[in-house]
């Protein structure tokens, strides 16, 4: 008799099926706490703003915690999860963000009326951008009215490490994570201002996280300046910016504009959602 057929054989016998649905069923038992256990940890994370701390993710969940490190490591692979280097705290990672559309939306939906404000109190163009994969995806534009101007279209997409959007949001980034980013894109020289070095763009990250807005100066458009800040407290990997060409709007402008980008970043990330719409002062 062939192998296949004694094989067979023994799945037919008494012995077989019972060792067969032990096994299937012991099996089947792990999936399910495995899955259990990881929408544990994920509904804890999404219930905190700051991250939370290993200790106390595994004493919610139950686990020991070098069951909790091993879950949470196989996440931050998955981009799930991310850990802050720096204070050593879990928070939802970049992987849920294409499964956010309504937040995003509705981020879209309230900052559209301060693009505007932005706008028309600098007269230049105000965008609202995402951190979508390895590139920065514009959510929103709104153009300046000048005849010349520095605009993309929403929907355009432009790389992290040439942008005031792609540096303010990755300021916020675990320097690991901004690594792998880069290192998945590459980083093409868009023109003879771009850095085109991780370690000196790490640098520049520093530096923005130091005075709290990014700028690209020529490093996207030759022709052109960028000022933005990060949306804090919105769980998304957003920023906003103020763009116009480089001859009119000067490094002197720049702090200015970051300053009224502060303001208006700060309203987004933790107004009321009744309160949508800017005020004059």
């Amino acid at each position: 008799m062939s192998p296949l057929a004694t094989g067979r054989q023994q799945s037919n016998g008494k012995a077989g099926d019972s060792s067969g649905d032990v096994s299937q069923r012991e099996e089947r038992d792990y999936t399910v706490r495995a899955v259990q256990r990881v929408c544990a940890i994920l509904n804890l994370l999404q219930e905190s703003v700051d991250g939370v701390p290993l200790p106390a993710l595994a004493a919610e969940t139950g686990l020991p915690k070098s069951s909790a490190f091993r879950y949470l490591w196989t996440l931050e692979n998955h981009r799930y999860v991310e850990r802050d280097p720096d204070t050593g705290l879990f928070r939802l990672g970049l992987g849920f963000v294409g499964m956010q559309s309504r937040h995003l939306e509705v981020l879209r939906e309230r900052a559209r009326p301060w693009l505007e404000h932005l706008r028309d109190e600098h007269d230049e163009s105000a965008n609202l951008g995402l951190l979508d994969g390895d590139q920065i995806i514009y959510l929103d534009i709104v153009e300046s009215k000048r005849g010349v101007r520095l605009a993309a279209s929403r929907g355009d997409r432009d790389p992290l490490h040439s942008t005031a959007l792609g540096k303010a949001i990755a300021a916020h980034m675990a320097d690991d994570r901004v690594r792998e980013l880069l290192e998945q894109s590459g980083m093409e020289q868009r023109t003879p201002n771009t850095i085109t070095s991780i370690d000196s763009y790490l640098d520049e990250l520093a530096k923005v996280r130091r005075v709290g807005y990014a700028v690209d100066n020529g490093e996207n458009e030759l022709d052109g300046r960028c000022v933005a800040v990060p949306i804090l407290g919105t769980r998304l990997p957003a920023a906003i910016s103020l763009s116009a060409p480089s001859a009119r709007f000067t490094v002197q402008d720049v702090e200015r504009a970051a300053a009224a980008l502060k303001k208006v970043a700060e309203h987004l990330g933790t107004m009321p959602v009744a309160d949508d719409a800017p005020h004059e002062d």
